[in-house]
């Protein structure tokens, strides 16, 4: 029963994404600045794997939600927009990187004044694009029915992503050691993980996309909030930042880009680490209101990225088989389907 009603969602939601992903791509398009409108048009290309993955919470509440599905894409795709802007202008520092950050923030706080998101970038030109992105997801929060009450606690995750703006400094000993004393200060009781853990969860946007498929929900109570939270921050969320890090050694090694694997003593560690946090993921799912679908969720995010080409480079296989193994049987039978969506939305590796 669960299979039929995902699927039918997934027939209904795929095509309305690839229909905001065209719009959206037709204003960045329009975008004056050549550096900005380079990067945003970029973006939405080599990050299509982002935006089915954040629109693929849409299966989570139990009534279908247009309005969330919009949300979940302008989000994932401003997320992404965001985070390259930032890698154009390094010299630019962490206040440029946290002044555009501001606009995930306001994006979902609707209360908040706007910020001048530009102000601290050497490029501003876009046409109205991020703010287009920040009003569409404000408008989209204030219709579902339960976002006030979890409003306070998504925008407490969004402030905390803005340890992405630290991930980017190009000095690898100080970006270490800023981002260690970050998790040390906002996490004081280490929660069973490692600092660059902590601060790769920080780094992904899945659990505002939990909390907002939440929101969809007529009715969502403290608990159902608190559990979910702790699902997703920082164990669902650090598993496919690893997984991400994993599939992408060999591209971060060659341009300098930091690598969160590269933390862990050796290449073995690595693995079991990222076996584990798969393990603990999935478990998590399981305790959650609606668990077959998170725990879909988290399969589905698994073989997404192990469907990359270079997780099947020679160097990478076994370990990679260990992985999906981890990830259950619905994992090894995603990973052929994948692997087709990859080709057929040029998603390979470079």
């Amino acid at each position: 029963m669960l299979a039929g009603a995902v699927r039918r969602e997934l027939v209904w939601g795929l095509p309305t994404v690839a229909n905001e992903v065209h719009v959206w791509r037709a204003i960045a398009r329009t975008m004056p600045d050549a550096q900005i409108r380079d990067r945003g048009l970029s973006a939405l290309a080599r990050k299509r794997g982002h935006t089915d993955g954040a629109a693929l919470f849409a299966i989570l509440p139990r009534r279908r939600s247009v309005s969330l599905l919009r949300l979940l894409v302008a989000y994932e795709i401003m997320w992404d927009f965001l985070d390259s802007v930032n890698e154009s202008a390094l010299a630019a520092g962490q206040a440029n990187g946290r002044q555009l950050h501001l606009a995930l923030i306001e994006a979902l706080d609707p209360s908040r004044p706007s910020s001048d998101y530009y102000r601290c970038h050497p490029w501003s030109a876009d046409g109205g694009y991020l703010r287009a992105l920040v009003d569409v997801c404000r408008r989209e929060c204030g219709s579902l029915p339960s976002f006030g009450r979890i409003r306070g606690v998504v925008v407490r995750e969004a402030v905390r992503a803005q340890v992405l703006a630290i991930n980017h400094d190009p000095d690898p000993a100080q970006r270490d050691e800023m981002l260690q004393a970050w998790a040390e200060r906002e996490f004081p009781d280490g929660r069973d993980a490692t600092w660059f853990e902590l601060t790769g969860a920080a780094s992904a946007s899945l659990t505002i996309h939990a909390l907002l498929a939440l929101s969809a929900e007529s009715e969502c109570s403290e608990v159902d909030l608190a559990r979910a939270q702790r699902a997703y921050f920082p164990w669902i969320s650090a598993a496919t930042t690893m997984l991400d890090s994993y599939v992408d050694q060999a591209e971060d090694m060659a341009s300098g880009d930091h690598s969160y694997v590269g933390h862990y003593p050796g290449s073995e560690a690595a693995a079991r680490r990222i076996r584990e946090l798969i393990e603990r993921s999935l478990e998590e799912a399981h305790g959650l209101p609606s668990a077959e679908r998170h725990k879909l969720i988290v399969t589905c995010m698994v073989a997404m990225y192990l469907s990359k080409d270079s997780a099947w480079a020679d160097s990478s296989r076994e370990v990679t088989r260990s992985l999906v193994g981890a990830g259950g049987s619905l994992t090894k039978f995603l990973l052929p389907v994948l692997r087709l969506w990859r080709i057929a939305y040029a998603q390979r590796s470079t």
